[in-house]
């Protein structure tokens, strides 16, 4: 798993009130790469304050599966099922 930072032209710091979601490329290149499973290992964790939905295309195929948290905007690539929970208990539950 890497994490890709990508510019964007959306304010440096969101809203403080933006909730935490988990995007999960489901497209093509991403699904031949196991995107199903990543998504389903992130379903299957118990944290009910983040959103976890599958996405079309995020632009990164090469790099798939890609994982886009938000409202921070970081880009997680390459990730496998077995990294979901070490990424959850980091990024999302530890900050």
């Amino acid at each position: 798993m890497d994490n890709i930072s990508q510019s964007s032209n959306s304010p440096a710091t969101p809203p403080a009130e933006s909730p935490k979601c988990v995007r999960v490329c489901q497209n093509r290149t991403c699904r031949k790469q196991g995107a199903a499973k990543v998504l389903a290992a992130f379903e299957a964790q118990p944290f009910p304050e983040v959103s976890v939905t599958g996405c079309g295309c995020l632009g990164q195929c090469g790099n798939g599966p890609i994982v886009l948290i938000l409202p921070e905007r970081v880009w997680y690539s390459r990730v496998h099922p077995s990294e979901v929970a070490l990424l959850v208990e980091q990024h999302l539950r530890g900050g």
